[in-house]
């Protein structure tokens, strides 16, 4: 027995609505993180007190200041702890390389001349020229004259050729 296929039109519904579902979800995420932001704000940063004389306004800055102070120490450790993890893991990484083996990648074939690849191996103290045909003894072609008839008025050539055919057809 064969499984029957989805049509196109119920396929695309059945996509719309999973679409719609997953939209609703991260609308409702979204909600619960602002919720939740709002929150922490409200418990970790209450409103600061604008009322009073400059001593107590004065106290309250000193105050913030050591918070932040304090905040900025422990954002120094965690920000020195996650380099070390990451020094850590690169080092690991590099034992795994070294473990495993390095593989040598498949090579391409590079079209090289001689002379480039001597250039290569020798670097620039190669000055000898592999060009072979420098060497050859030039010899000169005789050009050899072909009878013009062959090349002439192509029109001489039917005429002559009809009054032949002519010639034995009356015999």
């Amino acid at each position: 027995m064969s499984e029957k296929k989805m049509n196109s039109s119920r396929r695309h519904h059945l996509k719309s609505l999973i679409l719609q579902i997953a939209q609703k979800w991260l609308d409702q995420e979204k909600a619960e993180d602002l919720a939740a932001k709002e929150a922490y704000m409200a418990e970790k940063c209450p409103s600061p007190p604008m009322s009073g004389d400059q001593n107590t306004l004065m106290e309250y800055c000193k105050k913030l200041h050591a918070i932040i102070d304090k905040i900025d120490e422990e954002r120094y450790d965690i920000a020195s702890k996650v380099q070390k993890a990451d020094k850590e893991i690169e080092d690991l990484n590099i034992k795994v390389v070294d473990l495993r083996g390095v593989k040598k990648p498949a090579l391409k074939k590079v079209r090289m001349s001689a002379d480039t690849m001597l250039k290569a191996l020798l670097g620039s103290k190669h000055t000898v020229n592999m060009d072979l045909r420098a060497n050859l003894k030039q010899v000169k072609k005789e050009v050899k004259e072909e009878p013009t008839e062959a090349a002439g008025d192509w029109r001489k050539n039917i005429e002559d050729k009809a009054d032949r055919k002519k010639m034995f057809e009356t015999s």
